[in-house]
């Protein structure tokens, strides 16, 4: 499916989770790449070449061990930076990476995602699309038996129906859509009285849209859509949302229901980049390629 794909490694075992969700997500001819990001980066000018050989000599380390224990066949790459998403940011961008796989905070319960603040930094700002592997995923592999995505007509969740038809396809797993219907207070006012025939008919109606998209099973209910998603992915192996849009630079701004299900998923999220500008592509990035270590 995804075929340039940068995978963010730590000492913790969010990073082995994130090898294996990567293995999932990635086509059987990718390109896979093991990113530590670590702190020794140039301050005005003023830096510790000690330190810094010190801090790249434990990266390298550190990425080479992952590599052998997972058995992954990737690259791998280290690079010094203040924030550990920006790190990864920076070499999602160098590489032209069309996807970003981490792990959630180690603290988080087994199967469960957990956001804590650089699973949170590498969410926001990203130049492509990201997935998060819940608590535990290297340990209890899962097979992706069940993908769900959620849509509500946008086309950031036109484009998420898509690529989620994808993913089911490669894996021969069912397909369903979501769809959390929100009225707004003035549409109450005008129909005082019947509020429970008024959510009736636009989740019949919702149901009835998802049903014409074809090869998928619809479901739709009232409430907020980040804990209607959370709640319904537990009984899924893969969640596909589509983001926002893009802030400054192209890059992803993800809303609050990305963030939401961040902190509360009960199973893979995968957060799409929007479908017409993903990824600038690998030949204007090599063109101003800075000289990170890779091996």
């Amino acid at each position: 499916m995804f075929e340039n794909v940068i995978v963010g490694v730590d000492d913790d075992e969010g990073g082995r989770d994130a090898v294996a969700l990567a293995r999932d997500l990635a086509g059987a001819d990718a390109a896979m790449t093991l990113a530590h990001v670590h702190g020794a980066f140039a301050l005005l000018g003023i830096g510790s070449s000690s330190y810094t050989d010190e801090e790249t000599a434990r990266s390298r380390e550190l990425l080479e061990r992952t590599r052998r224990e997972t058995g992954v066949d990737a690259h791998l790459r280290w690079i010094g930076s203040p924030s550990v998403g920006r790190g990864l940011h920076e070499l999602a961008q160098t590489e032209g990476a069309e996807l970003l796989v981490v792990g959630s905070n180690r603290h988080g319960l087994v199967g469960r995602v957990l956001l804590g603040d650089e699973t949170c930094a590498a969410l926001n700002g990203a130049p492509c699309a990201v997935a998060i592997a819940p608590a535990g995923e290297s340990r209890h592999r899962r097979t992706i038996r069940q993908i769900a995505v959620g849509y509500d007509g946008s086309e950031q969740s036109e484009h998420a129906l898509a690529v989620a038809r994808e993913l089911a396809a490669q894996y021969g797993a069912r397909l369903s859509a979501l769809h959390v219907v929100s009225i707004p207070a003035s549409a109450f006012a005008r129909r005082p009285g019947s509020w429970e025939e008024l959510i009736s008919d636009a989740i019949d109606n919702a149901r009835q849209r998802l049903a014409a998209l074809g090869g998928v099973e619809p479901h739709a209910v009232y409430g907020r859509p980040s804990e209607e998603l959370a709640q319904y992915s537990a009984a899924v192996d893969l969640l596909v949302v589509g983001s926002r849009g893009y802030g400054p630079v192209t890059r992803l701004v993800h809303g609050s229901t990305s963030q939401q299900l961040a902190h509360s998923a009960r199973c893979p999220l995968l957060v799409l980049a929007r479908a017409d500008d993903q990824t600038p592509s690998a030949q204007a990035h090599a063109s101003r390629r800075p000289a990170t270590p890779w091996a």
